[in-house]
């Protein structure tokens, strides 16, 4: 899952980052444009699939073509 925040002074935003790390440089941010004024904004969050997941999913996928395409080639005699 990632996060990314949204500054509540102007358009500023994180990239897509773990939590902590956007907290960290969303408040560095506002410190630095924003100071005296105290930090506001939004959090948005994905979902999306971890590394390790797409890459189970690629070998998966990888694994069944590499069954089908040898099926095939044992009934082309």
């Amino acid at each position: 899952m990632a996060d990314r925040y949204w500054c509540g002074e102007c358009g500023f935003r994180t990239p897509w980052l773990t939590r902590a790390e956007g907290a960290r440089r969303l408040l560095d941010h506002h410190r630095a444009r924003h100071p005296g004024v105290p930090p506001t904004g939004h959090l948005e969050s994905t979902r999306r699939p971890s590394a390790p997941v797409l890459l189970l999913v690629g070998a998966g996928l990888l694994l069944l073509a590499l069954a089908l395409l040898a099926a095939a080639c044992g009934t082309v005699s």
